[in-house]
């Protein structure tokens, strides 16, 4: 494979990211194809054309619908807003390109489902933009959980806050309409939380959940007018894995102080661990081994015993951050891309995530336990 041709759509917070991890991938990785940026895309003529001559893409379009048969792309980086995830994923691979698309996979459950479809019968990789998940931190956790050096597994307990939407006079916006957006905390950051939850413990199966909207209406910019929120500020869910593993599930958007707080615990017959994303160079383990009066938490900082950090940098303590992990998650896509081996999270496991969020959703309409397995 001498080469292969991105095309991007979207140029704010993550299509910068995807430009970065895409320019970024060779140099630090190494074993991989060349890239070619080849089309950046996104509505603005003026604005994209900038953004294509900073971030180094050889074009700047308008028009999405030019990049499907565009045979210089091989691989379309979807950061375009949610509500155009379904038709521009379907489309790319139906084209016969490989498709990254950032979470949520899509507003609906039906939308999801026509993704998930869509990449069966395609012969391209398809990969979503969950990459909390490829810290080399999360993955030490889940070589620990996987050689039983906290025991069987009893509970998992996951939290995700943010404070975004925490105040009242936050203006009203899209993110506020089921239309455009979709599901509120759920959609915005309990897929990430489902991830972690799925990737270390596996398939959710049940779930009993609640929901609130704790600011029920905000200023329209430019008006005196107030507009109703229409989706959930803050979600928590008992959960049931299909292993039979116990779990707590809790999210918020509008918690004061929290800024990326993703933290997870998983507890063990014999120990624990627990990490926060917010420190997401550090992994907590507790284990039952030693004099009782000696036992506690001990800190593991990551370093280059820890894949792949090592080849970002050969120093231990010196951190990575929230765009090395997007270049993690970007050779993972090449790697599967290389193989033919799915990727993690593919359309059909971001299914399995779509199906949780949206089933706590209905079953904190419908006051129930649902099954999502």
């Amino acid at each position: 494979m001498a080469s292969l041709g991105i095309g991007l759509i979207g140029t704010g917070f993550m299509g910068k990211c995807h430009a970065m991890a895409w320019s970024h991938v060779r140099p630090v990785f190494g074993d991989v194809p060349e890239i070619r940026l080849e089309t950046l895309c996104d509505i603005d003529p003026a604005m994209t054309s900038k953004r294509a001559a900073e971030y180094g893409f050889a074009r700047a379009e308008t028009d999405w619908r030019k990049l499907v048969d565009d045979k210089r792309i091989d691989i379309v980086s979807i950061t375009a807003p949610n509500n155009v995830h379904r038709e521009m994923a379907v489309a790319f691979l139906e084209a016969g390109k490989h498709v990254w698309c950032e979470k949520p996979m899509a507003l609906t459950l039906d939308e999801a489902e026509a993704m998930t479809a869509a990449a069966a019968k395609a012969k391209g990789r398809t990969l979503l933009g969950y990459n909390y998940i490829k810290n080399p931190a999360v993955l030490h956790a889940r070589k620990l959980i996987e050689t039983k050096a906290i025991g069987e597994i009893v509970h998992f307990r996951g939290q995700v806050d943010e404070d975004y939407l925490a105040s009242p006079d936050v203006p009203w916006s899209k993110r506020a309409r089921i239309d455009l957006w979709g599901l509120g905390t759920l959609g915005d950051i309990t897929c990430h939380l489902v991830s972690f939850a799925h990737l270390l413990i596996g398939d959710i199966a049940s779930v009993s959940a609640d929901m609130e909207t704790v600011v029920k209406e905000r200023p329209v910019p430019g008006t005196s007018e107030m507009r109703e929120v229409e989706n959930e500020d803050i979600a928590h869910a008992i959960v049931r894995f299909k292993s039979g593993v116990s779990g707590t599930l809790a999210s918020s958007r509008a918690a004061w102080g929290r800024k990326n707080l993703i933290r997870f615990e998983v507890h063990g017959t014999k120990g624990m661990l627990t990490f926060d994303q917010e420190r997401l160079n550090e992994l907590q383990l507790y284990m039952t081994e030693g004099p009782e009066a000696t036992r506690g938490f001990r800190t593991i900082l990551t370093g280059p015993v820890h894949s792949p950090y090592g080849q970002f940098t050969p120093a231990p303590g010196h951190q990575l951050g929230f765009n090395e992990l997007k270049v993690i998650e970007a050779k993972h896509l090449l790697d599967c891309i290389a193989s033919g081996d799915e990727c993690f999270v593919n359309f059909a496991e971001g299914l399995k995530i779509e199906r949780v969020i949206h089933g706590m959703a209905r079953s904190a309409r419908e006051r129930r336990w649902v099954d999502v397995g």
